[in-house]
């Protein structure tokens, strides 16, 4: 049995070869600012003393020792510590998705009128991840608004534990409530690092500086032996180079900068490297993603592969009103070109206005374009076991396949391709249903998943025994 299965590559291997060398001139030349101390005691302790002030010139060995020390797989479980999904080394689910990301306002699914994100948001946004069959984890939704008990993060992180049994990505923006977080969880589940369900995601301040939070949470993370995302965020233009060839090199020297800082840290430690490359449009000033950071993202997914590290990319979020045209074309190229290129994992689906606005229409849509796109990404089989010249000889010159042996086997797998929101309306059968546009059905469809949403079983005991923690956190 032969598997055709679309792929696409961005570049070659001088290219790859060239883009890790000139990241290492930015390392061992330009360097980093380590805002720290004690992450720069760690590199002078490595660099046995040669640092110039906060400036952290990192020599090519110190990033070979990182690469040959980083584990090239990491196995994420869902909180029953079955396993959810493998990232790295030959990648066998394709790409991975989630939903999120911090948006602070939250847009209803019946005509996408946008509010302050709040706390019962959180809620909905983690169950419609957890009921949703596409998308394989959920990451923080979004940042609760109205919240003056300064552990609103804790509580997010708690709603987010109780409405769904897949893995979450946590992103806490505050040292102190990030360790609350990860002790609650602690409390709730146990030991984190056995079976890890949950990961912590960082982000350095691009161009080229570890600012202190991220060094503190990152700390706390591997002095608990947990897998973290570590992701660089850069603006062609803005905080990064306008070209794309600029922008890659320099957010892939911010990831080995990660990566170097985390090794020194503890030897071995697991982590996912990627980046969220967008455009700086100057016009209304905005980041974006156009086709150019679509072609970054891609290109990271292959230095990480080259690295042989699990990789992070971009989720195609963020441009939309709603779930309109503006969100469709990109959410289509996002998805379909990771799904057929490198990128491991996707995990902020979901959010309109630039990621500000979290959307579950747009959600619903997503699952539906992840849908097809993974069954394009799966290609077909030539298999010598089906002889489609059996199925053609039966039927003959200007016969029909209609109710052919082959057609009544496989027509299930072949109607499951289609879109399982709007119906296959001929022109006149949708005169007669009086010519519904294609939103309308898509909201319709969208609040029917929202009245139905799933949680675990034990949400009410996860709810319970967070609260009480918290309680104990607020006094």
């Amino acid at each position: 049995m032969n598997s055709i299965q679309p792929k696409i590559a961005i570049l070659d291997q001088d290219q790859i070869l060239k883009i890790h060398q000139d990241s290492l001139k930015v390392l061992s030349h330009t360097g980093i600012r380590v805002d720290s101390g004690r992450a720069r005691a760690v590199f002078s302790k490595a660099l046995g003393g040669a640092i110039d002030g906060d400036l952290i010139r990192i020599p090519d060995e110190l990033v070979e020792q990182a690469l040959h020390s980083a584990p090239p797989k990491i196995n994420v479980y869902r909180r029953d510590k079955s396993l959810a999904f493998s990232l790295g080394g030959q990648q066998q689910t394709g790409t991975i998705y989630g939903i999120g990301v911090t948006n602070s306002w939250y847009q209803n699914a019946e005509n996408d009128a946008a509010t302050p994100f709040l706390r019962n948001h959180v809620e909905l946004a983690t169950a419609l991840g957890n009921t949703l069959s596409q998308f394989d984890l959920v990451s923080t939704p979004g940042v609760i608004q109205n919240d003056n008990s300064k552990v609103g993060e804790v509580t997010a992180a708690l709603e987010m534990m109780a409405n769904t049994s897949k893995p979450i990505i946590i992103l806490i923006s505050e040292p102190r409530q990030f360790e609350q977080t990860l002790r609650m969880l602690e409390h709730l589940h146990g030991d984190l690092a056995q079976d890890p369900f949950v990961l912590p995601y960082f982000n350095p301040i691009t161009p080229l500086v570890l600012n202190e939070d991220t060094t503190d949470k990152i700390f706390s993370t591997i002095d608990r032996d947990l897998p973290f995302i570590f992701s660089s965020y850069g603006m062609s233009g803005a905080t990064a180079p306008i070209t794309a060839e600029g922008t890659l090199v320099m957010l892939n020297a911010e990831l080995l900068a990660g990566l170097v800082f985390s090794q020194l840290v503890k030897p071995g430690t697991p982590v996912i490297l990627g980046s969220l490359p967008s455009v700086f449009e100057m016009q209304n000033m905005i980041s974006a993603y156009t086709s150019q950071t679509m072609l970054v993202n891609l290109a990271c997914a292959e230095m990480m592969d080259y690295y042989k590290l699990p990789h992070a990319g971009t989720s195609g979020s963020g441009t939309g009103w709603g779930p309109d045209l503006l969100a469709s074309g990109t959410l289509w190229i996002n998805h379909l070109t990771n799904s057929i290129g490198k990128v491991g994992l996707a995990p902020f689906v979901g959010g309109n206005f630039d990621s500000q606005a979290f959307s579950p229409t747009t959600v619903v849509y997503a699952d539906e374009i992840i849908r097809q796109v993974r069954q394009f990404a799966n290609g077909f089989e030539m298999d010598d076991n089906n002889d489609p010249l059996k199925d053609i000889h039966s039927v003959g010159p200007g016969g029909s396949f209609l109710l052919s042996e082959a057609t009544l086997a496989h027509y299930r797998s072949v109607h499951e391709q289609h879109s399982q929101i709007w119906p296959g309306y001929s022109l006149n059968k949708w005169q007669t249903e009086f010519s519904p546009d294609a939103l309308s059905r898509l909201r319709e469809y969208t609040m029917n998943v929202m009245n139905k949403l799933s949680v675990p079983d034990d949400h009410d005991s996860i709810l319970s025994k967070g609260e009480a923690f918290i309680k104990k956190l607020s006094h």
